[in-house]
């Protein structure tokens, strides 16, 4: 196309009043306008053709599409490209086939109430997503601007910040920024009421913890204590060592075999907001202790799959990494982790009991990588004194597949 046809329009609550003249014209010519029904009746007067988003909205795409080469507009809350349509839109046009006319964002507008530097905020959407996914982010002096998901969310966020040591801390609910009947108000989060409030609303947090306050700490590592488990868990400074093999990248996926508490799957996710993981676990009991621990730490993306390993593989996406912990003792196990790891991915196998410590350093002997012994002892009462006592060794072989 030798110009854009698609025009992405950013509008907000101030509606057409509020749009650019560039934006103006694009409307004025277009023979298509798509939007929600909210953005239709704020760009109102439109002398063309509407279409309102239908449920679910990709059932509109192919609408889109076969107007491609007419003037198309599709209007979006904000910065179309800041959690918005723009992206899934680019997926299928060509950036070459579209211009777009942002607004500003809800976030800018929150920043620009409260007088925060945007930089030095987390932006947070919790519209459509568990609102767990928050919890990474809470720490003591942090500021946060999260989208909601409607009105409920302000009272269930309260609670758990609440619940979590940080009820002293200041949230702002900011609602319909921009337009006629734009309110801010702030409470502290211990403090907050549950009168009603109106879906479309921003919430801006100004964390203070408590001394007792649960706060995930960045490094890997954490409190045994954080997890649920009956002892079946890879302790916290293992953990470490293993996450440090695993060497985390962004985007990449982990399969946690044999997970136990999920700990290591949970902790991998941790490492990236983009990194996903499937902790396999052929406990039911302990599955469900698994996605239990994943909601309460933040990661609500942990896939839980109850099964037994190697047989249950072979349906999974292919891993950039995999960790084997308590031992393979299933045949063939070590073997189908390797064929299902991606080429550059890193396999890690710990190993508590002598018959699996000696497969491991065979496969050393075989294939390389590297081969390690670890045993950490801990300081515990002894009648009036203390003492250190010794935890099993750990034999840990780390093995990067060959591109």
């Amino acid at each position: 196309m030798s110009a854009p046809w698609l025009t992405l329009v950013g509008i907000g609550e101030g509606g057409r009043a509020s749009l650019s003249p560039a934006a103006i014209e694009a409307l004025a010519q277009a023979r298509l306008v798509v939007g929600g029904a909210r953005h239709l009746a704020l760009a109102a007067p439109l002398g063309c053709e509407k279409l309102a988003w239908p449920s679910p909205m990709e059932q509109a795409y192919p609408q889109i599409l076969a107007r491609r080469g007419e003037k198309v507009v599709v209007l979006a809350s904000g910065d179309p490209f800041f959690y918005g349509v723009g992206s899934v839109l680019a997926q299928k046009i060509p950036a070459e086939e579209m211009s777009c006319l942002p607004a500003s964002s809800a976030f800018s507008l929150v920043a620009a109430r409260l007088g925060w530097a945007l930089q030095d905020c987390d932006l947070i959407t919790l519209h459509g997503r568990p609102l767990e996914r928050i919890i990474p982010a809470l720490q003591n002096g942090a500021k946060i601007i999260a989208l909601s998901w409607d009105g409920t969310t302000p009272a269930r966020l309260a609670a758990l910040l609440t619940q979590r040591g940080f009820g002293a801390s200041r949230m702002t609910v900011c609602e319909h920024l921009g337009g006629p009947k734009e309110r801010v108000r702030a409470v502290q989060a211990d403090q907050f009421s549950s009168d009603e409030v109106e879906a479309l609303n921003t919430l801006a947090l100004d964390l203070m913890a408590s001394r007792d306050a649960r706060i995930l700490c960045r490094s890997p590592g954490l409190p045994d204590e954080f997890f649920e488990h009956d002892g079946q868990i890879t302790k916290s400074e293992i953990r470490a060592l293993t996450l440090a093999a695993l060497a985390p990248r962004l985007g990449e996926l982990l399969w946690d075999i044999g997970a136990g508490s999920g700990s290591v799957a949970i902790e991998f996710m941790l490492a990236d907001a983009k990194n996903a993981a499937i902790a396999i676990e052929q406990n039911s009991v302990r599955a469900e202790r698994i996605a239990r621990n994943a909601l309460a730490l933040g990661t609500p993306g942990l896939r839980v799959v109850a099964g037994r390993a190697p047989e249950i593989l072979a349906d999974l996406p292919r891993p950039q990494k995999i960790f084997i912990g308590g031992g393979p003792t299933e045949p063939g196990l070590i073997e189908a982790a390797l064929d299902a790891l991606l080429p550059g991915g890193i396999l890690v196998v710990n190993g508590v009991t002598l018959e699996t410590q000696s497969l491991l350093v065979a496969r050393y002997g075989a294939l390389g990588g590297r081969l390690l012994q670890v045993q950490v002892a801990r300081a515990e009462k002894l009648g009036g004194f203390s003492a250190f006592r010794p935890g099993l060794p750990i034999v840990q072989w780390i093995f990067e597949k060959p591109c």
